[in-house]
């Protein structure tokens, strides 16, 4: 009884998570093995690790315009804790989700950084493949609210869904809240990529900036400005 109670209820989330990863609901009805597929994943899975594949780095923080495919955020982060002596801890790595129940930025907070030393000072940036969503927004600036001590800077490759004003709004409160957010330079990718993406072993290739990189780079800048003024 159980089993089928399970079942049925995977079967209900399945749609949703096929909304959810781009799926067509009436492919899925016509191929019967794809909705097995989506059944048996998991309803989330947040990666975590210090260094991520070149291959994901290439096709997720690439600065497209439309951005067709890129169903994932991938967050890096480095996170620098100092005390009143001035000492400084420094950690970095990098987020992954997976399955688009538990965003990133959220993950960040619930799980690199779920609680606060109020005795330190804590500077984080992030870069991450696209911009928040509105309620990683909303979850962005309610912790900014809550921790005087936290400094946050959001690099993005990427602004999600800029023209839906919703979005827009969030961004604002974003920096309405004291987050600083800014579209990625070349400049920030190279930093990616010489400090969060693997490297064959004995061996550091330099980063090969893509054709449109500058290009989409100022087509980004132009839109959070006219967003944030």
């Amino acid at each position: 009884m159980a089993q089928k109670e399970e079942a049925a209820a995977a079967a209900t989330a399945a749609p949703e998570a096929a909304s959810q990863n781009g799926e067509d609901l009436e492919d899925l009805a016509e191929h019967p093995e794809k909705l097995k597929e989506l059944i048996d994943l998991p309803p989330f899975e947040i990666i975590s690790g210090e260094r991520l594949p070149v291959n994901f780095f290439k096709f997720q923080f690439r600065n497209v315009e439309y951005s067709s495919g890129r169903n994932k955020t991938f967050l890096c982060y480095v996170v620098e804790a100092q005390g009143k002596g001035g000492q400084v801890q420094a950690s970095r790595g990098y987020l992954e989700d997976e399955h688009a129940a538990a965003h990133a930025e959220e993950a960040f907070f619930n799980t690199i950084l779920p609680t606060f030393d109020p005795a330190l000072r804590y500077n984080v940036t992030w870069y991450v493949s696209s911009s928040p969503c509105v309620a990683c927004a909303d979850r962005i600036v309610k912790t900014l609210g809550n921790t005087k001590n936290l400094r946050l800077l959001i690099l993005v490759g990427r602004l999600f869904m800029w023209e839906d004003p919703e979005i827009q709004a969030a961004l604002k409160k974003l920096k309405e809240a004291g987050c600083k957010l800014r579209i990625m330079k070349p400049q920030d990718f190279e930093y990616i990529w010489q400090n969060f993406v693997e490297q064959e072993e004995g061996q550091s290739k330099a980063f090969e900036p893509w054709e449109d990189i500058q290009e989409n780079f100022l087509y980004y800048e132009e839109k959070l400005a006219d967003i944030l003024k």
